[in-house]
């Protein structure tokens, strides 16, 4: 599976590059981007689904909230990702939010715009429903850890993951690009910032990671657990 969802990142990330009206001639002119400060909501539940987003710059937080009004994040994207893919999958209303970390350039796509793209490109068509697979493969996983595994299970369990996900190899080493705080860590994970702390920091004085703010290193990821 790891090889798979690696492959699919980077054509998800491509996607981008082919899907942003503003590198369509008969798009551009009519194109703007969208632009959002820290903690503004791009959408929130129940807003309709009419648009596909994609990111220019910045980081935006995917989640939930509970009946309770407890805050679930399924997801931290960041430059070149897209989504609210789920519109394209018969989502009528937003089940969930999405909100700016910092500020951020939005890249949005009607439905119509997708549907135009998406007509007389077969390959666009097939690479879309690989991505939204993955994205309710990815969220399965999630759910199954969240459900099933302790804490340092599942904070190791999500670095595997990262690293199958975004992760590139450097000899028996992993190295991880990120802009992850421990805090963004721990919301994706279901426990505390001090919890990822401890657990991150004893992995790495038994030499299995190192870690800094823009970089986790997986010394070797068959070892890791």
């Amino acid at each position: 599976m790891a090889n798979t969802a690696a492959l699919w990142y980077f054509e998800s990330v491509n996607l981008y590059n082919i899907l942003c009206p503003h590198k369509v001639k008969s798009m551009a002119d009519k194109h703007t981007f969208n632009h959002y400060q820290r903690d503004q909501f791009i959408y929130f539940p129940d807003q309709p689904a009419t648009h596909i987003y994609m990111i220019v710059s910045g980081r935006v937080k995917l989640g939930y909230y509970l009946d309770d009004g407890k805050e679930v994040v399924t997801a931290i994207l960041t430059t070149g990702e897209i989504f609210g893919e789920l519109a394209l999958a018969g989502e009528e209303k937003r089940r969930d939010f999405a909100r700016a970390m910092e500020a951020c350039v939005i890249c949005p796509l009607s439905l119509d715009e997708m549907k135009a793209l998406m007509k007389d490109n077969h390959e666009l068509s097939f690479k879309m429903l690989k991505f939204v697979g993955l994205r309710l493969m990815k969220l399965e996983r999630k759910l199954e850890l969240l459900v099933f595994k302790d804490a340092r299970t599942r904070v190791v369990e999500f670095i595997k993951d990262t690293a199958a996900w975004k992760g590139k190899k450097v000899g028996f080493e992993t190295l991880i690009p990120t802009k992850l705080t421990h805090q963004d860590i721990a919301a994706l994970t279901g426990t505390s910032r001090q919890t990822v702390t401890t657990i991150l920091n004893d992995l790495k004085e038994k030499n299995l990671i190192n870690f800094d703010r823009k970089r986790i290193l997986v010394r070797d990821l068959e070892a890791l657990r």
